[in-house]
Order: structure tokens, then C-alpha cells, then sequence
């Protein structure tokens, strides 16, 4: 009973440290998850706790369950919206690209590591996986505002790439056990993990939708159910031969997409139990490594560390983004968020517990790279995004929306604006009754309502309204961002109506024309380009301006904004990553330079060349016998 107590004891008060030091890290900007791993470190056998915790298989069933809270979780907040915006470009990330890195990072490692070919691919394959946690805090509480389209891809890339990397995992330690099967096992195995976990989460999600919604369940059990279904979704689909982690997600990712019984709650509930998980995983994982061995290969670690940040990470993006429209400057950031984390650790574990040769060097060459990843991508997110031009200014809307469960089919939100200084409800537009404040909080204090009829800026001001009806509440009290003039470097210089035509515009700015598109809209111009699929930002050049897509409604473009000149936004910060269409036109470039090179070459030495000497002169005795012979 004692020892009971003590270990309740010290796991509370590793997690009561972490969450203390994690209030710190968020003052000072210091990557949370580095913030966990350092306790483990300092609490076990080399670190000042002197805790001795050497048990893989424990670490592994922990851990395996904390990351199946934490992909539910994942999935329940991804929207489909997002997947519509970046299925494709977040999917070719999670499967050819983790096949990119691992055969990068594995034949370094053969050579660095000194280490057989299938257990240097297993260093690839461990390290190839972006941490789902790491990602979506640095992105969700990061408060780092990109385009919807770049964090939808790493969102969805970085909760879908861990079945991928798992499941190269498990087939490499296979095959350093047991040889490697046939092509025809190797691909059956691969289809039966990837169609069984995605089934299987489509039917599991479809089924805890419908039970929580008709099930009338008291409210405090609710959360707890779809915890117990999670677990056993992820686990039967184990059993049965599927992808648990796959399955999982995608039964998040089914539940989260449905109206569901108290949403607001389970959300809140998951949030929660993913935090708890996350810091139950770190410090448990910290807890097992052992420091004092890291350093024979420290100095390899390095090397791959470096290898996998600054070469594989961006090679592998480059290859599976270039069919698709992302800036220099979007493939620079997606290569850069590439940060490793408990999954790559957790990877590491499986050859541990095989007893395989090299499964302790796996293991800790996979610690030394995610702690380099966490220190060096996780402190530098922030800045990367500023100095590549990406971050998005505010959208003018709610601050704060909060979904309410009301009886019957009544739909309402209440939601909270700060009014704009140059809106409407500021300069002192009477208004309508749908769109009148239940509360006014000004300078910290509720203001009655019959004192409040004349709003001011940065009152805080909310209200009861059907979700149909915020467009028109935020031109009341969030202004129009045609009067903001910080925004012109990312919406452009001017406002033009989305309806007017291109040869209209063509003609008003002396803009080169194209035949086929003169009598199209602006608008249609627009979706054209992008495929239907537009989003704020977009940008199609036309000869030296740029027309961006600055403002829509229900995925209809409202405004279309001009930039007189090309901004910093389109103009490559590292210019490494290029469409297909650019590195033709630079290769091209470059051939008609060496050709006129060339040309320029053989003209000289023309030039220089000596002129031939005149032919001797012919005396009028020599000339005489040739015309008699002649």
C-alpha cells in the first residue's frame, strides 16, 4: 500500500511540475513538449530524481494509448472543409512523403550509424512521422495566423502520416526478424492495414455518432463513452489486422463532422484528456531514456538531425507539393513544420522490444533528433512565418463563438466582437433588432443597456444569433478591410468589384490581354485558376499586377484586390522550391544563355583567327605555257 502511495505520489507531482513549468515555457515561448521531456530527463536515473524506469513494453502499451486519445482528438476538431482545401497535398505528404525520408535518413544512417541496411531504414522510418501534438499546438495556440489552406495541409499531414510510419515500422522489423516477404505479402499487408483501419473507423465513428445522439445519455457519461470508443476502435481494429491508429483518426474525424448530443462538452472534455496524454507520454518517455549512453553517438544523431531538417523534410515536400499551387514561400514554411515528437520516440521502442542489435541506437538516435527538431523548428515556427511574409492580417469577425444546445431544432450561437473603430456600429448606426447586444462590456465594467445605445471602439459587445445571419453582424461591428491600410501588402492596393470582366480591367490598367479570357468575371477568372477551390490570398498574376482573392461568403468571392506591383508576399524567400512550370522556364533560361555563350565563343575566335595570305603572283612566263596547254 505504501509503495502505491509513493508512486501516486511521484507521477502527480511530475505532472504538477509540468503544467507549472509549462505556464513558464508559454511566457518565454519555449516549445511545451520540450518542456515535458525535460522533466522525464531530470526526474529519472541520470537527471537529479533518480528515478529508474527501464521498461519498454509498459512505456510502449502507455504510450501506444495516449496517441490514440490524442489522434481521436485530432480528427474530432478537423473539419471536412479542411480536407477539401488540402486532402490531396496532405495525403501525398503522409504516404510518399515518409517514404522520401525514410530512405533519406536510412541511408545516412547505414554509413553514419554504421548499422545493417535494415535497421538504418528503421532510423528513417521511426524519425519520418511529424508529431501530431506538436504541430497542432504550435498552430492552434501558437496563435500563428497563415493561410487556411497551409495549415489544413500540416494538420491533416501530421495526423495521418503516423499510420504510414507505423506501418513502415512494423514491416522493417518484420523483415530484420524474418527476412523480407514477397512483394505480393508486402502489398497485401500494406492494403489490408490502410482499407481494414479506414473501414473500420468510418463504421466506428458512424456508430458512436448515432449512439451518443440517441442513446439519451445523463451528460457526465457522454464524454466518458467516446473515450471507451476510441479505445476500442483503435484496439479491435489492432487485433483484426487493421491500422488501429488509422482507424482511430478517421473515427474522430467521422464523430466530429456530425451535429453530436453536448459537442461543446466532449470537446472540451478531449482537449483536456489530450493535454493530459501529451504530458503522460513525454514524461514517461523522458523517464526511460538514459543520457549517459548518448554520448557514442551523439555526433551521428547530430548529423542526421541536421540531414533530416534541412535535406530530407525539404526534399520530400518539394517532390509532393510541386503538382500543386503552393508558393516558394508555403513549401518553405510546410518543409520547416516538419517537427518530430512522442510518436518518432514511441516508433523507437518497437525494435527496443524485438531485441533487435541496434534497438537501443535506434532508440536514442531517435531521442537526440527529436529534442534537435523541438529545439530548433519548435523556437522558430513564430519567426519563420513573419520573415516568409505569411502571417495573415486579422479577419475582421467574432472574437469568440460558442455553440449552444437548445431544445428542438433552434440554432443559435452566442457570439462576442470588439467593435471596430470604423465600423457602422462605431460611428453611430442605428441597429437592426437581430443584430442588438445582450451585454456591453466597456473598460472591464458591464454597461446597462439603455446607457449603451451609442456603442464605442473596443467595446466588447455579445448577442444571441442564428449562424446564417454573422455575415451581416460583422459589417456592422468589424468594419470593412478596405479601410484598413496595414492589409494592402497581402489584399492589394485596391478594391475592384468581382463582376467586372478582365478585358474591362485590362483596358483601365494597359494590361496585356488573353483573347480567351477577356468576357470572363474576375470571379470566374479566379476560380478558374484554383479549380473552384479559392480561399483568401489567392493571387493569379496578369502581367505586372496581381489580382488576390480578398474577401468571400460562403465560398462566393465578394471583393477582388489589386496590387499595383508584385508584394513581398509572392517573392521567394529561399529560392529552392519552384513549380514545375519555373524550373522549366529556368532551364530554358539557362540553355539559351550557355547557346548565345556558345555563339558569342565561336564569333571571337573567328574574329581572331588569321586571314588567309593572298596567292603568290604568277610571272607572264608561267601564265604563257598554260595558255598554250590550255
Amino acid at each position: 500500500m505504501e509503495a502505491t502511495s509513493y508512486i501516486i505520489l511521484i507521477g502527480s507531482t511530475l505532472l504538477i511540475v509540468s503544467i507549472l513549468t509549462s505556464y513558464l515555457a508559454l511566457r518565454i515561448g519555449t516549445p511545451l513538449l520540450l518542456i515535458f521531456l525535460s522533466v522525464g530527463l531530470l526526474a529519472g536515473e541520470d537527471g537529479i530524481g533518480g528515478i529508474s524506469f527501464n521498461d519498454p513494453d509498459t512505456a510502449f502499451l502507455i504510450g501506444s494509448m495516449a496517441l490514440a486519445v490524442i489522434l481521436f482528438e485530432s480528427g474530432l476538431d478537423t473539419k471536412f472543409s479542411s480536407y477539401r482545401a488540402a486532402a490531396w497535398p496532405a495525403l501525398s505528404l503522409a504516404t510518399v512523403g515518409v517514404g522520401v525520408t525514410t530512405g533519406v535518413v536510412g541511408t545516412a544512417a547505414h554509413y553514419l550509424l554504421e548499422l545493417p541496411w535494415v535497421e538504418s531504414l528503421l532510423v528513417g522510418a521511426v524519425v519520418s512521422s511529424t508529431d501530431a501534438a506538436a504541430v497542432f499546438f504550435l498552430l492552434r495556440v501558437g496563435g500563428i495566423t497563415i493561410r487556411d489552406r497551409v495549415r489544413s495541409t500540416l494538420e491533416i499531414e501530421s495526423g495521418s502520416n503516423d499510420p504510414t510510419a507505423i506501418l513502415l515500422t512494423i514491416m522493417l522489423v518484420e523483415a530484420a526478424q524474418h527476412g523480407w516477404g514477397t512483394p505480393v505479402e508486402l502489398g497485401s499487408f500494406l492494403v489490408l492495414q490502410i482499407v481494414e483501419g479506414a473501414a473500420l473507423g468510418l463504421l466506428g465513428g458512424a456508430t458512436l455518432a448515432a449512439f451518443i445522439n440517441n442513446a439519451r445519455l445523463d451528460p457526465g457519461l457522454s464524454p466518458v463513452v467516446t473515450l471507451t470508443f476510441a479505445l476500442f476502435i483503435f484496439a479491435g481494429t489492432n487485433v483484426l489486422g487493421g491500422s488501429g491508429f488509422l482507424a482511430v483518426y478517421v473515427a474522430g474525424l467521422v464523430a466530429g463532422n456530425v451535429k453530436l448530443r453536448g459537442a461543446v462538452d466532449l470537446r472540451r472534455f478531449h482537449s483536456g484528456l489530450t493535454w493530459l496524454s501529451q504530458i503522460v507520454m513525454f514524461v514517461m518517455l523522458g523517464l526511460l531514456a538514459t543520457p549517459r549512453e548518448f554520448g557514442s553517438i551523439v555526433l551521428p544523431a547530430l548529423g542526421l538531425a541536421a540531414l533530416l531538417i534541412l535535406v530530407a523534410r525539404p526534399l520530400a515536400v518539394w517532390l509532393c507539393l510541386m503538382p500543386f499551387r503552393f508558393t516558394a514561400n508555403e513549401t518553405t514554411f510546410v518543409a520547416w513544420v516538419g517537427l518530430r515528437g512522442a510518436v518518432s520516440m514511441l516508433l523507437a521502442l518497437v525494435p527496443v522490444s524485438a531485441n533487435l542489435p541496434g534497438g537501443q541506437i535506434i532508440f536514442n538516435t531517435a531521442f537526440i533528433v527529436v529534442i534537435v527538431s523541438l529545439l530548433v523548428q519548435g523556437w522558430t515556427i513564430g519567426p519563420m512565418a513573419r520573415w516568409l511574409k505569411l502571417i495573415v492580417p486579422p479577419r475582421r469577425g467574432p472574437v469568440e463563438r460558442v455553440e449552444l444546445e437548445l431544445p428542438g431544432d433552434a440554432d443559435q450561437e452566442l457570439v462576442a466582437y470588439t467593435v471596430h473603430a470604423k465600423s457602422p456600429a462605431a460611428r453611430g448606426q442605428r441597429m437592426p433588432r437581430f443584430a442588438r447586444p445582450s451585454l456591453v462590456i466597456r473598460e472591464g465594467r458591464v454597461v446597462p443597456l439603455h446607457k449603451a445605445r451609442t456603442l464605442q471602439a473596443g467595446d466588447r459587445i455579445y448577442l444571441f444569433s442564428p449562424p446564417d445571419q454573422l455575415p451581416l453582424i460583422d459589417k456592422l461591428f468589424a468594419g470593412s478591410r478596405a479601410l484598413d491600410q496595414d492589409d494592402r501588402e497581402f489584399y492589394g492596393d485596391l478594391v475592384l468589384n468581382p463582376d467586372a470582366t478582365v478585358e474591362q480591367i485590362a483596358e483601365m490598367y494597359g494590361l496585356p490581354l488573353s483573347l480567351s479570357n477577356a468576357t470572363l468575371t474576375l470571379r470566374d477568372l479566379l476560380r478558374n485558376e484554383f479549380g473552384g477551390a479559392c480561399e483568401l490570398g489567392d493571387r493569379v498574376r496578369m502581367g505586372g499586377v496581381e489580382l488576390i482573392v480578398r474577401d468571400m461568403e460562403d465560398g462566393r468571392i465578394t471583393s477582388v484586390g489589386l496590387a499595383l506591383e508584385p508584394s513581398a508576399v509572392t517573392k521567394p524567400r529561399v529560392p529552392l522550391f519552384q513549380r514545375p512550370r519555373q524550373i522549366w522556364g529556368r532551364v530554358l533560361a539557362w540553355w539559351s544563355r550557355q547557346s548565345f555563350r556558345r555563339w558569342q565563343r565561336r564569333e571571337h575566335r573567328r574574329e581572331r583567327r588569321p586571314a588567309p595570305l593572298p596567292p603568290p603572283p604568277v610571272s607572264e612566263s608561267e601564265k604563257e605555257p598554260e595558255k598554250q596547254h590550255g
